[in-house]
């Protein structure tokens, strides 16, 4: 029921509307009945197109992120599974590769059904980030004491040589993902190639304690060194090619090029290590 009210003055008309109690409430109510259709409503399309979504990016998201692992981090801890035999054996091989008589192929062994490669505590041929990191430190530390003994050393010329080798284990990486992946055709960890690429700062270490002794031995050792890590690199990608990668090319000119190209590369890098403070 509505009532109205006029109201007359001297100064005009106003009117006002009452509404009735009864009114008032019905309103209310259907406005409220409203609001949880609408909150209802809402609530379905949300949970309809969060599963719609997770069913549709659900697989994808997996399927990227363990492709990502297994192709560029593979399992970190197994790089460090070392000791003290295999750190000095694998130095041996590094630095004298024609003394390794026996195979270079990778072990492997059957972990859960699966068939994956051994650590490096129980094959020789594995890569391992033990050597490289502690054999990059040790070229730090020889690189700072050379730079105090011919008077340059500062942090700042500690810094150019630290990025240097960065650089140069930067560059050692694309160069055998490159030729790898012009070769063959498979995946190959990215740990691996950080791994292997990071054995030349054991032949720079030795090159910088010769640049130590004299210039002419600087030059001897760093050719010798250069033609050892050329012949490591070699015979690695020939077996990483071989046994690791799904198709490559077999018995080609190009083949034998870019091998060729790897282990002759070693030889400016190193002279490049050598070189501190020039």
């Amino acid at each position: 029921m509505i009532m109205v009210a006029a109201m007359y003055g001297n100064k005009g008309s106003h009117a006002q509307v009452f509404m009735s109690p009864s009114s008032s409430l019905k309103e209310a109510d259907s406005f409220g009945e409203a609001a949880i259709i609408y909150q209802a409503g809402s609530d379905i399309i949300r949970s309809e197109l969060g599963a719609f979504g997770e069913k549709l990016l659900g697989p994808s998201t997996a399927y990227v992120q363990s492709n990502f692992i297994r192709k560029y981090l593979s399992n970190p801890q197994y790089y460090f599974q070392v000791n003290d035999e295999y750190v000095k054996n694998k130095l041996k091989i590094i630095l004298f590769p024609f003394l390794h008589r026996g195979y270079w192929v990778r072990s492997i062994e059957k972990v859960g059904g699966q068939v994956s490669y051994k650590p490096p505590i129980y094959d020789i041929n594995a890569p391992d980030l033990y050597i490289p990191f502690m054999a990059f430190g040790t070229y730090l530390v020889l690189a700072g004491i050379l730079l105090g003994i011919n008077g340059k050393f500062s942090p700042e010329a500690l810094s150019v040589q630290s990025t240097n080798g960065l650089l140069c284990w930067f560059f050692q990486v694309l160069l055998l993902e490159a030729t790898l992946h012009t070769l063959g055709d498979g995946d190959v960890p990215l740990l691996d190639f950080v791994a292997y690429t990071g054995y030349t700062f054991a032949a720079g270490s030795a090159a910088v304690l010769a640049r130590m002794a004299c210039r002419h031995c600087f030059y001897t050792v760093t050719l010798w060194e250069s033609f050892c890590m050329g012949m490591f690199f070699v015979k690695v990608m020939k077996r990483i090619l071989i046994s690791e990668m799904r198709s490559c090319e077999k018995h080609s000119s190009k083949r034998h090029y870019l091998l060729l190209l790897v282990a002759i590369a070693q030889a400016p890098l190193l002279f490049w290590l050598g070189n501190v403070g020039v």
